[in-house]
């Protein structure tokens, strides 16, 4: 299969393709979605493949209004309703009780009695969706594993000639996936279960007292939202993350220069002037601006993972786990697998 790059004045292939069960990419605000019709147990068994994704792992439903959400749950509720009207479209996904178990297949639902579902402040993705006139899956358009991708580059590299296409939208400008947020205890107090560009803070201004999951799973255990099991957004080159209040790159780089590793650097321009001994720089942000360098994480280490490099090593600023900080610092622990450098 030749995956094409689709162009938005080209919308109406991705719009067929969908409709006759094809894997069409879409762009989001957040990264890059697989997408394939929810109600297409064939399609979303397709998604799985391609990514290369255990199908434990349930799938967020995108819709394109708030409407298309009620045929497939028992109820929404007050709560759910403001956060919807606040939020959507946007990067919040909410986790909703079924109607039924065959409300959607369950591939779509790994398996549970919930589904998750969001609204995509992306125009064309919104109009891509309007006219399949379904509903679309659309986990992250990469292979399980890896950073999420942010561009239709980045899609391409790894799922050319596994799927119909890729619609380009441009670069995401969040850059991170979505906020997930529990809201299937009837009188329960919300769960987030991931963090995302949606703090805590603004929906508890929005809905009162939220919690934030404190165990963020165990291998052993269902996952109840989608990207919360397996190994995530590692590139193949190890990375190591530099602790922002200890301020210890030079030692880091010495360190590794003298095991004569290639190392590559992700900071901000006036930390890499004050370096030296590095092998390749990515800029995560222009003024250690959290926002920015979440926006910039996937692409950045996905670029320093790039073979042409040959790097041995990837070193990443931290930044304090406060507002949106907590939902990058959630996958940058993930994608160096909790390593920090010590000395």
């Amino acid at each position: 299969m030749e995956t094409k790059i689709i162009h938005p004045q080209e919308i109406e292939e991705a719009v067929k393709a969908i409709k006759e069960g094809e894997l069409v990419s879409f762009p989001t605000e957040t990264v890059y979605g697989l997408g394939a019709d929810a109600t297409n147990e064939e399609a979303v068994k397709n998604v799985y493949l391609a990514k290369g994704r255990p199908s434990d792992n349930p799938l967020i439903v995108h819709v394109a209004s708030c409407k298309q959400v009620t045929p497939f749950v028992s109820n929404i509720p007050e709560k759910a309703q403001r956060l919807m009207d606040t939020f959507w479209p946007g990067p919040l996904t909410l986790i909703f009780k079924l109607k039924s178990a065959e409300s959607l297949p369950s591939v779509v639902t790994g398996g549970l009695e919930t589904a998750a579902f969001r609204m995509p402040n992306n125009e064309l993705t919104l109009q891509l969706i309007k006219e399949s006139e379904t509903v679309l899956v659309g986990p992250s358009a990469n292979t399980s594993g890896l950073p999420s991708p942010t561009t239709a580059n980045h899609v391409y590299q790894d799922l050319a000639g596994k799927i119909f296409g890729v619609l380009d939208g441009g670069a995401s400008f969040v850059g991170i996936e979505s906020t997930v947020l529990d809201m299937s205890q009837e009188n329960g107090v919300p769960v987030i279960l991931r963090p995302g560009a949606i703090t805590k803070e603004q929906l508890e201004e929005v809905i009162g007292e939220v919690e934030m999951d404190q165990h963020i799973l165990t291998e052993k255990e269902a996952p109840k939202a989608p990207g919360m099991k397996y190994k995530h957004y590692s590139p193949k080159t190890p990375v190591i993350m530099i602790d922002y209040q200890k301020n210890n790159w030079q030692e880091a780089i010495n360190e590794f220069k003298n095991e004569h590793k290639k190392i590559g650097i992700m900071t901000h321009p006036e930390k890499k002037s004050l370096l030296n001994g590095y092998d390749a720089y990515y800029k995560l942000s222009q003024k250690y601006d959290v926002v920015e360098a979440m926006r910039y994480l996937f692409a950045g280490l996905r670029y320093l993972d790039e073979d042409k490099l040959d790097l041995d090593i990837i070193l990443v600023e931290t930044y304090p786990e406060v507002g949106v900080g907590m939902a990058y610092m959630n996958r940058l622990k993930k994608a160096a697998n909790q390593k920090t450098y010590k000395k």
